[in-house]
C-alpha cells in the first residue's frame, strides 16, 4: 500500500487546493466575473495573491498560521486549480442570479 508523504498532503489540503485565501480570491473574482474566459484569470490571481500574502507574511516574521514543507512552484498549481473551481461555482451562482 503506498502512502503519501506530508508535501502530497499539505498540497491536497489547507496549505495547497483548500487554501482559504486563494478559494476567497477565486470565489470573488469568479461572482464578478462577466465572461467565462475570466474564470482562468480568477484562478491565477487568487494563486497568485495566496503566495504574495504568505511571502509577505513570513518575511514580516509572523508565525506561519498553516505550516507545510510544499514551495511555491509546488502549491501554485493546486491553488490554481482550487481557486478555478471556485471561480466557476461562483460565476455560475452569480449568472443565474443575473438571468
Amino acid at each position: 500500500m503506498m502512502m503519501l508523504s506530508d508535501t502530497w498532503i499539505n498540497l491536497f489540503t489547507l496549505a495547497g487546493l483548500l487554501n482559504p485565501l486563494s478559494l476567497l480570491a477565486g470565489a470573488y473574482m469568479g461572482w464578478h466575473a462577466d465572461q467565462p474566459a475570466k474564470i482562468a484569470l480568477a484562478g491565477f490571481a487568487g494563486a497568485t495573491l495566496s503566495l504574495l500574502v504568505e511571502t509577505a507574511w513570513g518575511l514580516i516574521g509572523l508565525p506561519t498560521i498553516i505550516p507545510h514543507d510544499a514551495g511555491a512552484l509546488a502549491m501554485f498549481p493546486f491553488r490554481f486549480i482550487g481557486a478555478v473551481i471556485v471561480a466557476l461555482i461562483a460565476y455560475r451562482i452569480a449568472a443565474a442570479k443575473r438571468a
